[in-house]
């Protein structure tokens, strides 16, 4: 069984991974090594492994804290 107070702490985690991993995508998508012409060149030019590397990075972390969540409220829900 899980605590109460556990079943929050991974609820906080799993929102603080969907807010925060986007917001540093924008900083990576806005950096002068994540474009082969320059930051000024986003979107335009082709993309680094700087950028493909970041990419995984904050998809996995944003996977891991949408399931972080999910496990949280469902743990919250069945009143544990």
């Amino acid at each position: 069984m899980i605590s109460r107070v556990a079943c929050w702490f991974l609820i906080v985690a799993g929102l603080f991974n969907i807010v925060v991993w986007p917001r540093f995508a924008v900083a990576v998508v806005r950096d002068d090594r994540a474009w082969a012409g320059g930051a000024n060149q986003a979107w335009k030019s082709s993309p680094t492994s700087f950028f493909w590397v970041h990419a995984v990075l904050i998809t996995v972390a944003v996977l891991i804290g949408i399931g972080i969540l999910v496990v949280g409220v469902l743990a919250l829900r069945r009143g544990v």
